[in-house]
């Protein structure tokens, strides 16, 4: 996977995507990182990126000029719908696990970084740009956004993980909240690991984990679980649960 990353700070990019997994993902050539400072495309001296809005009113806003020249750099008009053009903002559609799931089978990304009270909404006229937020609060920037994703997304291309079970196991891979974890020692301070994680029966280990899974998202995230995609024993467990709270 190609991945074009366009900002106006181009720092925050350099450590980060070297780290963990992201790094041995490089080092093993299952992603090549692009990062375009916009700046650059500026043709004024000051290299501006923002003015102030049409109609007045506080803050600044992403200009279009050196944006889409940054963008003509990189997009064709016959670009393979393998493509997908992103622009990190509040107003966006939610990101999830789903969407990162979608996203790691594309060939490549075009990740622009929103930044002050927004980017013209011409470009939107312009290019086939997908809005997309990590959350209903307001940041900096998008440079930290832009991050998000490319972790979550990355982390599902074959390869990338060492053991992709892992990955099929994380909270929201499957619609609920992941199931509680534990390591050694099997007792400490007095608290011992569940019986049954250490039974070595692997069908009543994968029974339990998919309860406590039910359970946590039950208690935490109630709004996550669709009950079409629940087996019938699985709506017994939830029934259970739900008794057991009282």
């Amino acid at each position: 996977m190609l991945i074009d990353i366009l900002t106006i700070f181009p720092d925050i990019f350099s450590k980060a995507l070297d780290q963990s997994l992201l790094g041995k993902a490089k080092e093993k050539k299952l992603i090549g990182v692009r990062i375009i400072n916009i700046r650059d495309f500026a043709e004024d001296k000051h290299h501006t990126v923002d003015d102030t809005p049409f109609g007045g009113g506080g803050g600044m806003v992403m200009k279009l000029e050196p944006l889409c020249r940054a963008l003509d750099s990189l997009w064709k008009d016959e670009e393979s719908p393998q493509t997908s053009m992103i622009l990190t903002t509040p107003r966006g559609e939610r990101f999830s696990q789903e969407k990162a799931k979608e996203l790691s089978l594309k060939e490549r990304l075009i990740i622009i970084c929103g930044h002050y009270k927004g980017t013209d909404e011409r470009l939107k006229m312009l290019y086939p740009v997908e809005e997309i937020s990590i959350g209903d609060y307001v940041l900096t920037g998008g440079e930290l956004p832009a991050l998000v994703i490319i972790d979550a997304v990355v982390r599902l291309i074959p390869g990338v993980l060492g053991d992709f079970e892992s990955a099929q196991t994380d909270s929201f891979f499957e619609g609920i909240l992941g199931p509680p974890e534990y390591t050694r020692p099997a007792e400490f301070r007095g608290l011992k690991v569940p019986e049954v994680l250490l039974s070595g029966d692997h069908e009543r280990i994968k029974k339990w984990r998919r309860k406590e899974a039910l359970k946590k998202t039950l208690h935490k995230r109630p709004d996550l679980l669709n009950w079409e995609r629940l087996s019938d024993e699985e709506r017994e467990w939830i029934k259970e649960i739900e008794k057991e709270r009282g």
